[in-house]
Order: C-alpha cells, then structure tokens, then sequence
C-alpha cells in the first residue's frame, strides 16, 4: 500500500483564480494517497474560505482549519505540522500550479536516496501564467545538494513549496522557537543533520511570481530598486539595506535559527564561525579582507554567479554601490 503525504497549505487573503488552480493542481497528481490539511489565517475574504469549505466537502482527502485570528505566516505552518501525521510531508503556497507527477517524482527520489528531504526545480510565472524563468535553478543559483553539506547551514536550499520531507524532520522541526524565521530552512538544516539531502533537476511545479509575494523570487536588483524608491539611493541608505535586509535577514537570522536546533557538535563550531563572520561583515563599510572565509562558508555547487554578487557586497562593499546605484 502507498504511504500517504500530508500536503500542508496555508492560505491567507490569496488570489482565489490562483487559489483554485493550486489545489486543483495537487488533487489531480498522480500520486493519490495523499492528505491536503489547510488552514486559512482569518481571511478577511469570505470568498476564499466559501471556496476552501466546498473543496473540502467535495474531497475527502482534504482537512480545512479556518484560525479564528491570525497568527502569522510562521505559526500559520508550524499548526500544519503539528497536525500532520503522515512519514511523509509537502509544503504548498497557495498560488503555484504543481505537475502531475510532482509528488510522485519528489517520493521515488527520497526513497531511492534514502535522504531525509528532496527539492526539486521548478519554472517561475507571472500573475497571468506567463513563463518568466524556464529554470529556477539556474535563475536563482539555487544551491544543489546530494548527501551533506555546509552550504544547508549557511544559505536556505530550495524554496518550501519544492520541498518534500520526512516525519523524522518534522518532529525535530516543532515546536518552532523565536527564531524560526523560515520553515523551508529549517527543514533543510535538520535534513541535513540527519539522513541528508537530494535534489531534482527537473522543474515539477510553476512558482508564481507577483506583487503580494510574502518571499517571492525577485532578483537583488528588483529587492533593491524596491528599497531606493522607499529609503533613497545614498551610499548610507546602500550600507543600511545590505546590514539590515541582505546580511541579517537572508543569512545571519537563517543561521541564528539553525544554531537553535543544532545537535551535531561540528555543525555548533561551524555555527559559532559563520556568525562570527556575519557580524564581521556588518561593521565593514569601504572593503572587507577576508574573503577566504566566505569560500569557506558559502561556496557550492551551481552558486558561481551567486558568489560573484555576494563578494561584491560582502567584501568590497563601495564597489558593490557602484554596481547597484543605478540599478
């Protein structure tokens, strides 16, 4: 008999065309033992919980909680996981459209593997369907992993909705501490603690781009020309955006989470370093010379590009305004 997986979907105010195409896209996978638990964050659109409330009488193989008030995106998942029961876990936004052979695919992979966790490629598409990147991978030089590696400590791997798990993962996962900023990451890192990591390059799911994108997959360009328009285009208001919105939020914060759920003792040492390293970085405002730590924590597989743009702003931060300025 199949095993069953818990797809776990949070909805909050969505779009409901995008909505509809979603779980449409899951009920209609190959692979049919499977458990879609959804839990609607208050929606002030009765619509959205009108058109979740007929799904779940139409399927049994789905489990609706409306939260009578709102608890955020973070606590929104760690409710799913607390709720799920299966060995094996989905994430799901509530606006991509999934293949049909997404979870099939991801399953077959991480039994083969015998890894704790599989992500897998995807296309990303605009508010109307149109295929803006036919590679997620290559786009967001995503970094691939086979096995065990640093770079799930250092950087998040694969964004939540690529994502397939084990129960073992989700056990050491809950409850969530204060410094959970990120399900996907975390999920990652404790994978990697335990049996490891694998990824697919094929794309089985379209991962929608638009303007109400809690994360979203915009370019350091598009993020950045969004914080100009608000902050200003001075060198001060630059060095302001890559402490605050690039250092501490996309790594440092990642990184003080995983410190919290860390077992294995090397892991702890290489936390301690990789902080350290964060902070060091925050107090440099001309250049920073220490850029053989940065390929001793944050080089990888498929991440060439990526480390051209993160020494840049790490290490040489005035060159990295000059190259961005006018973005």
């Amino acid at each position: 008999m199949e095993e069953k997986v818990d797809i776990l979907l949070t909805t909050y105010n969505t779009n409901t065309k995008y909505l509809k195409e979603q779980i449409d896209s899951i009920l209609n996978q190959t692979y049919t033992n499977i458990h879609l638990i959804i839990s609607d964050d208050n929606s002030p659109n009765e619509e959205i919980k009108e058109i979740l409330k007929q799904y779940e009488k139409q399927d049994k193989r789905i489990t609706l909680y409306i939260q009578e008030q709102n608890l955020g995106y973070n606590k929104n998942f760690e409710f799913l996981l607390k709720k799920s029961e299966a060995n094996y876990i989905a994430f799901s936004d509530h606006d991509d459209i999934w293949y049909k052979e997404k979870i099939d695919k991801c399953l077959n992979k991480l039994i083969k593997e015998k890894v704790d966790m599989v992500y897998c490629n995807s296309r990303q598409i605009d508010e109307n369907g149109k295929v803006l990147q036919d590679n997620y991978f290559k786009y967001k030089n995503v970094p691939l992993i086979n096995g065990k590696s640093h770079i799930a400590i250092s950087r998040y791997i694969g964004i939540g909705c690529s994502q397939l798990i084990t129960k073992q993962v989700r056990d050491k996962m809950i409850p969530f501490t204060e410094d959970v900023i990120a399900h996907d990451w975390l999920a990652s890192f404790i994978a990697n603690e335990n049996k490891g990591i694998a990824y697919l390059e094929e794309q089985l799911f379209d991962y929608r781009l638009h303007t109400n994108n809690v994360f979203g997959g915009r370019s350091l360009k598009q993020n950045l020309s969004i914080w100009k328009n608000e902050n200003g285009n001075t060198y001060q208001s630059y060095l302001k955006y890559r402490r605050e919105r690039v250092i501490d939020k996309a790594y440092l914060n990642g990184v003080k989470m995983c410190k919290e759920y860390a077992v294995d003792n090397k892991n702890k040492d290489f936390i301690e370093k990789l902080i350290n390293y964060y902070e060091n970085l925050k107090k440099s405002k001309y250049i920073n010379f220490h850029i053989i730590k940065y390929f001793r924590f944050l080089a990888g597989k498929n991440l060439f590009k990526q480390a051209i743009k993160e020494i840049a702003i790490f290490h040489f931060p005035i060159l990295g305004y000059l190259i961005y300025r006018d973005a």
